[in-house]
């Protein structure tokens, strides 16, 4: 139920080292996912060339979100007094300052709750004044120099009953500066571009003047430290990891107990604003794969699903009277039991084959399925979305044409559809890389790349010199391959195990040939039924290993050559539990490619590595990931499409932009929109930028993250936030007899 969306930092919430959401097209990763922050030197591509074309939408389009919140809202007059909310994270903290390299969700969700923010985000994926610690803050002066005038909440005081004040500003704006590095920053955004912060005209009064103009001066000082974690670099680094002694918001840190992976928040005595409803938050770590077994042993109340848990939840509520009694679980023949558990959904890979084993592990889940009638599935679209990365910086990629090749073979909208229809929530393919739907900034620039047209796709792949049915030199490498393919392979094998596509080998090709992995033709039928199977019920999702995709009217005769070598691209995914769906996405794009003559490479690696060994390595022709939206696009989205510069050691300095793709121009214009404090103009600016991206097809943005929730019924402001930071002090358990209300109170 994490918002996640605050920042491209996201959930770290700490802004300018943008990090990849989770890499599942669903919820599933969470946390774990590798987010590097370190910029990193490899080989990038050369410079692009490609004329502006005019998108999809005019500047002044208007755009909502595309999903709403689900989070049984009601007024506080509703919600019981007291109660503890046992809420899942991926892991505890290992830090708990957002601004340190290592900070994660579980991070954010302990900052959201204990420290101010100055501005939070709304259901537009706005930033908004937060009463609670502002009474105003705006722009006072703009010549010589911009000055931001902050009015405190005359209420507003630390837990050690300090007020918040210009002291506290200050401590941290030189700790994020980035001029001392003796304090392990993970990133200075903003805060480099302020010259001073002094008391305004009373103690409730902060001046900041910056020496260069920052259009997202609202993204600063959220969260906001006390002096004592900022003030000296041995604080910073250390004193904040694994306690906050002062604190002022709804709730305080009690405790961080690592050894039953639980941070405990409780009501801060000392917090002015509205009450807490609840008397504590328990914030415990899950694996994500135990996260059902969880929700029905009352080890958690609410938690972060993915599909498959998602419909056991479902299905448990429709079986109200309906199948075997529990109580005849120990009784029921084997077979029976066993066709009644995959008609709930139960993993046949997963059940024993004994007797007995059987029996107890099909009468446990129904005994979870029992507990799971007390909860339902809240559903939204995270403030993220997964894109299909492009490396452009050497191969086959290398050439603009071959990536606006494989831009032009995707449906993009058969893609969003494939992963959200089942869900009941939109589908509708993401437009830009700088905002989303419902947000200032959005419109759809994919008009700059076109839309799907394999004839195009095949003119581009013939004008960069790929020929169908070309020569290909005996024992040849494909195009796309790396120098050290074959070792990645074996250790990306070994890593992979025993893993979910059932320790078969980690890696297929989709058009190679029409023979499966053990040389036999593969029908059609076997074929559906193994995509049903991979993918939820979305026949033709997932292409097997060794199936050749059909080809479409007027596709090339035979797979693509030049200078003797077949055009085939490696398509890194991970393969942990909980991919399926990623999967099944990577296997539609395959498809698609092969149509216009492009072959796939499909390389699973452990979730471990995918990340840290290979996207963020360079070790990879295509790959899917996710971007958290930010409410600070010009800060936040700049790294992740910055033209990659050469370090003063020779290397490459890429940033975020794991695509290796990128231009002067872009860069320009978000600097332009940096710098501008006219938020149409800015706006004006990012759209030009992303129109830009979008020409440069490094990378291609498919559709908005599914965001599911499993929650208990009688949970109330809680569940799927979308844009919107969640009000901690409003969640709690339904009043005895109340009954939910159109909408949360105001006051």
């Amino acid at each position: 139920m994490s918002h996640q969306g605050v920042s491209r930092s996201a959930p770290s919430g700490a802004r300018g080292t943008a990090r990849p959401a989770p890499t599942d097209p669903q919820p599933h990763h969470g946390g774990t996912a590798r987010r590097y922050q370190r910029s990193l030197a490899f080989l990038a591509a050369g410079a692009l060339a490609v004329p502006l074309l005019a998108g999809c939408g005019s500047d002044d389009e208007a755009s909502k979100p595309l999903a709403g919140q689900d989070i049984v809202p009601v007024a506080r007059d509703a919600v019981a007094e007291g109660g503890t909310l046992k809420m899942a994270v991926d892991a505890v903290p290992e830090t708990l300052n957002t601004f340190q390299a290592d900070a994660d969700a579980g991070t954010t969700r302990v900052a959201q709750a204990v420290l101010p923010s100055m501005f939070t985000i709304d259901a537009t994926g706005k930033p908004v004044r937060n009463p609670d610690y502002l009474e105003s803050a705006k722009v006072i002066e703009t010549e010589p120099r911009q000055v931001v005038l902050y009015k405190l909440n005359q209420q507003a005081v630390w837990s050690d009953g300090r007020e918040i004040g210009a002291a506290d500003f200050a401590a941290q704006w030189r700790a994020l500066s980035g001029k001392d590095s003796a304090y392990w920053t993970a990133r200075n955004a903003g805060y480099d571009r302020i010259a001073q912060i002094e008391r305004g005209a009373n103690d409730l009064e902060v001046r900041v003047t910056f020496d260069r103009p920052y259009a997202d001066w609202k993204s600063l000082f959220s969260p906001l430290y006390p002096k004592d974690v900022m003030g000296t670099p041995d604080a910073f680094n250390d004193g904040a990891r694994r306690k906050l002694t002062v604190t002022a918001g709804p709730f305080r840190v009690d405790k961080v107990d690592t050894a039953k992976k639980d941070v405990v928040l409780t009501r801060n005595p000392r917090w002015w604003g509205r009450p807490a409803k609840l008397d504590e938050i328990d914030l415990h770590a899950v694996d994500r794969a135990k996260r059902a077994t969880a929700l029905a042993d009352g080890t958690v109340d609410v938690a972060d699903i993915d599909v498959a848990d998602a419909d056991r939840i479902t299905v448990a509520g429709r079986e109200k009277g309906t199948g075997l009694p529990l109580q005849g679980a120990g009784k029921t023949s084997a077979k029976k039991l066993r066709s009644w558990a995959l008609t709930l959904g139960m993993d046949e890979e997963k059940l024993p084959k004994g007797p007995k084993k059987l029996r107890r592990s099909i009468a446990k889940w129904l005994e979870q399925q029992h507990e799971l009638r007390d909860f339902g599935v809240r559903k939204s679209l995270e403030p993220a979305y997964t894109q299909l990365a492009l490396n452009g910086s050497e191969g086959p990629l290398a050439d603009e044409r071959v990536r606006r090749a494989v831009a032009r073979a995707l449906d993009r909208q058969a893609l969003a559809r494939l992963v959200l229809t089942p869900l009941g929530l939109p589908a509708v393919p993401v437009g830009s890389h700088v905002a989303l739907s419902g947000q200032a900034a959005y419109t759809d620039g994919s008009g700059a790349i076109g839309g799907l047209d394999t004839h195009e796709a095949q003119a581009l792949l013939a004008d960069a010199g790929w020929v169908a049915g070309g020569p290909v030199k005996a024992g040849g490498k494909a195009a796309g391959a790396e120098d050290g393919e074959k070792a990645d392979k074996k250790k990306d094998d070994s890593e992979q195990g025993d893993e979910s596509d059932g320790g078969h080998d980690g890696q297929y090709i989709v058009g190679e040939d029409d023979k499966g992995p053990d040389d036999k033709g593969t029908d059609d039928r076997d074929t559906r039924d193994h995509q049903k199977d991979h993918a939820h019920g979305a026949p033709g999702a997932y292409a097997p290993k060794g199936t050749a995709a059909p080809r479409g009217a007027g596709a090339p005769a035979g797979p693509l050559a030049k200078d003797g070598k077949a055009l085939s691209l490696r398509f890194v995914l991970p393969s942990g539990p909980g991919s399926e769906t990623l999967q099944a996405v990577a296997g539609q794009i395959s498809q698609m490619l092969d149509r216009v003559g492009i072959a796939t490479e499909i390389h699973k690696v452990s979730d471990d590595s995918y990340f840290k060994d290979h996207v963020a390595a360079g070790q990879y022709d295509l790959a899917l990931y996710s971007w958290p939206s930010s409410a600070f696009p010009a800060t936040d989205a700049r790294p992740i499409y910055a033209k990659p510069v050469v370090a003063a050691d020779g290397s490459l300095n890429v940033e975020q932009n794991y695509t290796r793709v990128g231009t002067d121009q872009v860069d320009q214009l978000f600097d332009q929109a940096l710098g501008t404090l006219d938020e149409d103009e800015a706006d004006g600016l990012l759209r030009k930028a992303d129109s830009r991206i979008w020409a440069s097809a490094g990378s291609l943005p498919l559709y908005q993250r599914p965001q599911l929730v499993g929650a208990r019924k009688d949970l109330v402001n809680v569940g799927a936030f979308g844009f919107q930071t969640p009000v901690y002090q409003d969640m709690g358990f339904l009043k005895k007899g109340a009954k939910v209300s159109p909408s949360p109170s105001k006051g």
